[in-house]
């Protein structure tokens, strides 16, 4: 039963944060574009290289992620694995969660 209740009190923190966390990514990426945008090189060529980035960030999890219970580890680590955010930011969690991250990072 404790299991149970460390999962839910995760799922509800996990669901209290993931809206700051990817709005911070993707400011990041935003300030990346406009870099990109920003260089000596030819309009088109520009253009296309910000097309084929957009469309693999959005595919991340730090852009969109199915909210699902299930997949919260796999969520975790995806956004860790995508630099939405580090282990640092799940200080508030379970050791439980913590401990179960940190052995798929680590593979």
């Amino acid at each position: 039963m404790q299991e149970k209740i460390f999962r839910e009190r995760d799922w509800k923190l996990f669901r209290s944060k993931i809206a700051d966390w990817q709005e911070s990514y993707m400011d990041r990426l935003n300030k990346e574009y406009i870099e990109l945008l920003s260089k000596d090189a030819n309009t088109s060529e520009k253009f296309w290289r910000l097309d084929k980035r957009i469309k693999e960030d959005k595919k991340k999890a730090g852009v969109q992620l199915e909210m699902s219970r299930s997949k919260l580890i796999n969520n975790i680590i995806s956004l860790i694995n995508d630099g939405a955010i580090s282990f640092e930011n799940l200080e508030e969690f379970s050791d439980e969660l913590k401990e179960t991250v940190s052995a798929f990072i680590e593979r």
